[in-house]
């Protein structure tokens, strides 16, 4: 979760100025936040997410400790391959996350027939993902999916809409999952080659080869 610090600051026989921090990881701010309290110029400090809910020292820190041994800090990678000779799509996640203070990576993939083009493909692969957020029990957090598909990402967030007839279940089912789940959903549109990682998940789908893999990242 992204957070921004906001706070009162008080100089000795002068005026208060308010303050507003850029947006940081929720366990940063808490430490700035403590050192700013030191100060003892410092006052109506709180925190705003960025879905603009506010909250407290205790409840931030509560929010934390509570999390600490389940799945946060979530970020997914998607990507969707389509051969149109076969109508076969390969699937691409790619899913990083933290967990009791490490680190952790999940490459997974799949192979889907029946689909009608590559668009179709991309949709299938952020629902597969959806699925995978299922299994590691992810709920109620915010979740960044990162994708190069204009098709999903603009679609997701009512920038375009979706007409094409093929992908309106798919949506539906994104969104219902999504809901399901309680997930805070933050979509961001990268270049393909930021994408390479989940790109390549979804070719090996396609070649027959199966991923399904976690790992721990080592920061």
């Amino acid at each position: 979760m992204k957070i921004r610090i906001e706070w009162t600051y008080k100089v000795p026989k002068s005026r208060e100025a308010v303050f507003v921090s850029e947006e940081m990881a929720a366990a940063e701010a808490l430490v700035i936040a403590e050192d700013l309290e030191r100060t003892g110029r410092v006052k109506n400090l709180h925190f705003s997410d960025q879905f603009d809910s506010s909250w407290t020292v205790k409840e931030l820190k509560a929010y934390l400790k509570g999390i600490e041994t389940e799945p946060h800090n979530i970020t997914v990678y998607f990507d969707g391959g389509y051969e149109r000779t076969t109508r076969t799509a390969g699937l691409g996640c790619a899913i990083y996350y933290e967990q009791n203070s490490k680190a952790y990576r999940l490459r997974t993939n799949a192979k889907l027939d029946g689909l009608t083009s590559n668009n179709e493909s991309e949709y299938a692969a952020l629902h597969f993902c959806l699925q995978e957020l299922e299994y590691l029990e992810v709920h109620h957090l915010p979740v960044r999916f990162m994708g190069d598909s204009r098709i999903v990402i603009n679609g997701l967030t009512n920038e375009w809409p979706t007409i094409e007839e093929q992908l309106i279940p798919w949506a539906n089912r994104i969104e219902e999952k999504i809901t399901k789940l309680g997930i805070q959903a933050e979509y961001e549109l990268i270049p393909r080659k930021e994408n390479a990682e989940a790109d390549k998940l979804a070719t090996q789908a396609l070649h027959g080869v199966t991923i399904a893999a976690t790992s721990e990242v080592i920061r």
